[in-house]
C-alpha cells in the first residue's frame, strides 16, 4: 500500500553552522564592538546573550537571517522571554522545535479523517503515517495538510508506492 510520513525535522548541523555564522558576524560588526553578544548552542536549545534588549533583538535578527539562509524554517523557533543575568547583560532562550507534537498530530489525524478521503492516518511517535490505496489520494492529503497547517513547518517523507 502506498504511504508517507508527516514529520517535522531540523538538521542539527545546519543549526550549528547558522550559530557559528551568527557569532562570527556579531564579533565583526561595528555596532557590537566591545559587547559580549553571542549565541550558545546545546542540542536544539540556543541561548542568546547581549548587553541590552536592543542588542539582543539585533542578535536574534541576525540568527534568524542565518537560519533562513541555511534552509531552516523559522516557524520552528520558540523564543522565550528575555531575562537579566548580571549587571546589564540579558539572555534569551530559543528552542528549535522538532517532531510533530501530540496535539498537532491529533489535529492532523482528525483533519484527514474529516476530509472523507479513503486513507488511514496513524500517530507513530513524533510522526504521522498516512496510508491509502491510491497514490493520488495521498497527494490530495499532502495538499490538504499544507493548506490547513501553515503555522508549523512540516515535511512529507518516505513516500512509498
Amino acid at each position: 500500500m502506498p504511504s508517507f510520513d508527516i514529520v517535522s525535522e531540523v538538521d542539527k548541523q545546519e543549526v550549528k553552522n547558522a550559530v557559528e555564522q551568527t557569532n562570527k558576524e556579531v564579533s565583526t560588526r561595528f555596532d557590537f564592538k566591545g559587547s559580549d553578544a553571542r549565541v550558545e548552542q546545546q542540542e536544539y536549545v540556543l541561548t542568546v546573550f547581549a548587553d541590552d534588549q536592543f542588542k539582543l533583538d539585533q542578535v536574534q535578527e541576525v540568527l534568524r537571517a542565518k537560519l533562513i539562509k541555511r534552509g531552516i524554517d523559522i516557524k520552528c523557533l520558540d523564543v522565550g522571554q528575555s531575562e537579566k543575568v548580571s549587571g546589564n547583560t540579558v539572555k534569551c532562550s530559543v528552542t528549535v522545535k522538532t517532531g510533530v507534537e501530540p496535539d498537532l498530530a491529533k489535529k492532523i489525524v482528525k483533519l484527514i479523517k474529516d476530509s472523507k478521503l479513503k486513507v488511514q492516518a496513524s500517530i507513530q511517535g513524533e510522526t504521522v503515517r498516512v496510508t491509502g490505496a491510491k497514490r493520488d489520494l495521498l497527494q490530495e492529503v499532502i495538499v490538504l495538510v499544507r493548506k490547513q497547517v501553515g503555522d508549523f513547518p512540516l515535511q512529507f517523507q518516505n513516500f512509498r508506492d
